[in-house]
């Protein structure tokens, strides 16, 4: 997603401007809401998006739609003055930049943070009940017809004390 700030980089340290965001891609719907505030070195660039991404359940290897919800602060620096149009050190490794025709591209920090936002250990639905250890079924579609493994007895004392609770 590209976002022109020619303008607001010639306008005074702090105005605002308000972009609603809501655009279909191969990764799925990007949808929020960004605040572009000028600094005295940029444009910062606050908000909120919401997308989903395809990702697989760790317990039952499905496939699904992971939502995301990213909070996005990132300052971007210009490359070029914008009155001049002289071109300005890149500045340290790693910042996000605004290219020589005064655009800001918000895709690669969109990429970050989803990669931050992903979870460890997806799942599809808060009680997923995995595979079968034995025959690697989907138990959320059903039982397998594996016999049903004896509990090992030296847990015993902890069935005890979980009966007694009355779990």
């Amino acid at each position: 997603m590209v976002i022109n700030v020619s303008q607001q980089l010639k306008e005074p340290v702090g105005s605002i401007r308000h972009h609603r965001v809501s655009k279909g891609s191969s990764g799925g719907l990007l949808d929020g809401e960004l605040t572009l505030l000028r600094t005295d070195r940029g444009i910062l660039v606050r908000g909120t998006l919401t997308t989903s991404i395809q990702a697989v359940c760790s317990r039952c290897l499905s496939a699904f739609d992971q939502r995301l919800t990213l909070n996005i602060e990132e300052e971007y620096l210009p490359t070029a003055d914008p009155p001049t149009g002289t071109s300005l050190s890149k500045g340290e490794e790693g910042t996000f930049v605004i290219d020589e025709q005064q655009q800001l591209d918000l895709g690669e920090a969109v990429r970050q943070y989803s990669l931050l936002a992903l979870p460890m250990k997806p799942l599809c639905r808060e009680g997923c009940a995995g595979l079968c250890p034995s025959c690697g079924h989907n138990l959320n579609l059903g039982s397998c017809s594996c016999p049903s493994r004896a509990a090992d007895p030296r847990f015993s004392q902890l069935a005890s004390l979980f009966c007694e609770q009355g779990g």
